[in-house]
């Protein structure tokens, strides 16, 4: 290896040294979401490293959404969307399918525990909106109608409790589910119903609590909780 080379690495190291200690100078010195950041010469000279190195950290966190520049203000601190990374990459077709398992049975852990948010906030009108989607299903005759009112279904759910990041993680996931559920060649046959249907569930809601709809919401998944290895 020449040196050339050689310090290449070495300069990547200390960037990557300098994001990382950047982050905790931002919070040991009590920098809060909104306030103004030192200029890149005072961050060098505090952390003890060239400006090059400081600008390429903060062009790192930049990138993550911890900083931004503002007119007028300079660099601020600011708060990072924290799916939003995660949501660019989270592509079925370009991720390995341990990794597609792993975030299958992350889903599944999510609709097991709808149940205490929703009790709290269900409507009427949320539970006209299941009973519509409960009698499209039971009109459909092939495999895309019933996916898409699947679909349609446990999102409303989602939407139900009202947290915008759980029905945003829930969009984000569905692609990767479906997926899973498509290559394993298990699940949305027509004719194949759960033994606790979509129309059990919502009476589980009207009538349940979060311990009985959790119940019944796991009898709904048995074909999935099938497809674990």
């Amino acid at each position: 290896m020449d040196k050339q080379a050689v310090n290449h690495i070495v300069s990547i190291t200390m960037t990557d040294q300098a994001e990382r200690r950047l982050r905790e100078y931002f919070v040991d010195k009590g920098y809060k979401i909104g306030d103004t950041l030192p200029k890149e010469m005072e961050l060098a000279e505090a952390l003890g490293v060239s400006r090059s190195v400081i600008r390429e950290a903060m062009s790192r966190l930049r990138m993550l959404g911890l900083i931004d520049v503002r007119k007028r203000r300079g660099t601020v601190l600011t708060e990072p969307d924290v799916l939003g990374g995660m949501e660019r990459i989270l592509d079925p077709n370009l991720l390995g399918k341990n990794t597609l398992q792993r975030l299958f049975e992350v889903r599944l852990m999510l609709e097991m525990g709808l149940g205490d948010f929703l009790y709290p906030r269900i409507q009427p009108g949320h539970l006209k909106q299941l009973d519509n989607i409960v009698l499209e299903e039971r009109a459909a005759q092939d495999k895309a109608s019933l996916v898409r009112l699947d679909i349609q279904f446990h999102a409303t759910l989602y939407e139900i409790t009202g947290n915008p990041v759980l029905i945003r993680f829930q969009h984000m996931l569905q692609p990767i589910f479906q997926y899973v559920l498509d290559y394993r060649e298990a699940i949305h046959q027509p004719g194949a119903a759960p033994r606790v249907t979509h129309g059990d569930l919502v009476d589980t809601l009207r009538r349940g609590n979060p311990a009985s709809f959790r119940e019944a919401i796991r009898a709904h998944f048995e074909h999935h909780f099938g497809l674990i290895g």
